[in-house]
């Protein structure tokens, strides 16, 4: 019976392990998506809402915050320089700031309102609205992986 109680408490122990290894593989970046080689030169960023820019009145207040807090981790970032102007870009990132879920996509400056593919996205709960922005990391972690090959 001691046997048996000592073998169960090392399988929790193993699985405890595996779960807490996978979690931090998924923080490692792992499980963040390859940023496209054909924006690594992007320098100048346009940043909206799928329900319009900043200025709009009838923008929710949440995707406005989020909107204002991709802009400031642009800006601190030191690479790139926000534009007001989405003619004026070379990536138009687009969020979206929900209770269950925010989203951060990356355009073509170019081609967004045309084809309406994204060439990157990003998703989780929060991800735009904490002070340490986590989508914004992710997005900083794939452009820099992108740049270096």
């Amino acid at each position: 019976m001691k046997r048996t109680a000592t073998h169960q408490t090392v399988k929790a122990t193993f699985v405890l392990l595996f779960c807490a290894g996978a979690a931090m593989a998924a923080r490692n970046g792992e499980n963040i998506p390859p940023f496209p080689k054909t924006l690594t030169n992007a320098h100048y960023v346009y940043v909206t809402s799928y329900d319009g820019n900043q200025y709009n009145k009838n923008l929710l207040p949440e995707d406005r915050e989020a909107i204002i807090n991709v802009q400031r981790a642009l800006q601190k970032s030191g690479k790139f320089a926000v534009v007001y102007e989405p003619r004026q870009a070379d990536m138009v990132m687009v969020i979206q700031s929900r209770n269950n879920e925010d989203v951060l996509a990356v355009y073509d400056a170019h081609s967004w309102r045309h084809n309406g593919a994204y060439l990157w996205r990003v998703m989780s709960k929060g991800g735009l609205l904490q002070k340490d922005t986590p989508l914004m990391t992710e997005f900083f972690t794939a452009f820099n992986a992108a740049k270096a090959k």
